[in-house]
């Protein structure tokens, strides 16, 4: 008994294909940069753990190359978390696409694929790596200080405000 292949015909002209990245890849390549970060692994060592270069994780991150799953697999056991999370808030992922809820975009990745960020992290590498750690340290104490004066400041308007409905 011969097996028939059932052969599809397609009428009309082709669909043509969307360019760039799909935005699933765009998606879960955004998502294992987020994660990534806010583990706090650089690139380099996620590379290494995962054994490819940091190159080809760049190309994961920006969609440029598709994750397999078992790459993907590798990742997230890395990264200590479920493969799922790449693709959480995924339209059409078990949610209709006005249920799905954004995931808190991270600003340190925006940061760091800005021209600004690359040219920081570029100048910080040719560093010597007990000169980085201070810099990292003035930045740190920065920001906290910044952060102490917009404290003080709210409270500030705050007790003005509240003076001035009192008066």
């Amino acid at each position: 008994m011969k097996l028939q292949r059932s052969i599809l015909v397609q009428t009309g002209s082709r669909p043509k294909k969307a360019s760039g990245p799909h935005h699933a890849d765009q998606h879960v390549g955004k998502q294992i940069a987020t994660v990534r970060v806010q583990s706090d692994v650089s690139q380099g060592q996620l590379a290494r753990a995962i054994g490819i270069s940091f190159q080809q994780l760049q190309k994961y991150e920006n969609a440029r190359n598709r994750v397999s799953a078992s790459m993907l697999y590798e990742i997230a056991s890395t990264l200590g978390v479920p493969v799922s999370r790449f693709f959480e808030g995924l339209p059409g992922n078990g949610q209709k696409s006005e249920e799905a809820k954004p995931l808190p975009v991270d600003e340190r990745l925006n940061f760091i694929a800005s021209a600004e960020g690359r040219r920081l992290i570029e100048g910080l590498m040719k560093l010597p790596p007990r000169v980085r750690g201070r810099i990292s340290a003035l930045i740190a104490a920065l920001g906290d200080e910044l952060a102490l004066d917009d404290a003080k400041n709210e409270t500030a308007d705050d007790y003005s405000r509240a003076e001035r409905k009192t008066a």
